[in-house]
């Protein structure tokens, strides 16, 4: 289930709450955008990059004990080289890309997805059982429109996927349609501070454990229907 679908189903954890650590309170539009095309029995879901991990984990999770060939990269502000194996690394502004080429378990995916949570996972593999992921192996920005009467393209993720219980968890409005096209904003109203966080000196374990509280409103077109939902949440 993905962190959106857990937000509208009342179903806060801790991948969730992840998500908003990074949001300070004011409006942030047209995040965690998507687009899902269904050609025959396939689904074709692009999003933006709020999704990677997500993602990855699904298929890793797919893939289970075989190996398939991974490509992409591992990006952290964290020094990782003595936790992964990587083919390369590239270091711009305190980023740190460690390239990854090589045969891999959908458990060892796993199980490094579990050993660094705040790692951004651009990887780009198959799980052998007709479902084909592609993200681009770079550090995700803020997605910008051509023009301001634009939203951003949702094109940093891709799943090709024939199970329709996927393509379901991200179109929740509609079970049969052939084209959606969804996009969200995320309006911070208020940061909570958990009490036992009230004298806390370090700024960063704060900002990090804080609720981020409000309403994320979700827009939506579906085979030519618009739709309009909105949800309050804290994470």
């Amino acid at each position: 289930m993905n962190f959106i679908k857990k937000v509208f189903d009342r179903k806060i954890d801790e991948e969730v709450h992840g998500q908003f650590q990074k949001f300070s309170r004011g409006e942030f539009r047209d995040r965690a955008i998507i687009k899902v095309k269904k050609t025959g029995d396939k689904y074709t879901i692009s999003t933006t990059a709020e999704f990677a991990n997500e993602f990855v984990r699904l298929v890793a999770g797919k893939l289970g004990d075989e190996k398939a060939k991974v490509k992409g990269a591992l990006i952290s502000t964290l020094d990782l080289a003595g936790g992964i194996s990587f083919q390369s690394r590239k270091q711009f502004m305190g980023i740190k890309q460690y390239g990854i080429d090589r045969e891999m378990s959908g458990t060892e995916i796993l199980e490094m997805l579990e050993k660094f949570p705040k790692v951004f996972f651009a990887l780009t593999f198959d799980s052998g059982k007709g479902d084909i992921l592609k993200i681009k192996a770079k550090a995700p920005k803020s997605a910008k429109p051509k023009n301001k009467d634009e939203a951003p393209a949702p094109d940093f993720c891709k799943l090709i996927t024939n199970e329709k219980s996927i393509a379901e968890d991200f179109v929740f409005e509609k079970q049969n349609f052939k084209l959606a096209e969804i996009a969200h904003d995320f309006m911070i109203e208020s940061i909570v501070v958990p009490d036992e966080l009230k004298n806390e000196k370090d700024f960063a374990v704060v900002r990090e454990k804080s609720l981020r509280k409000g309403r994320i409103i979700r827009r939506a077109v579906i085979d030519g229907e618009a739709t309009r939902k909105e949800v309050e949440f804290a994470a």
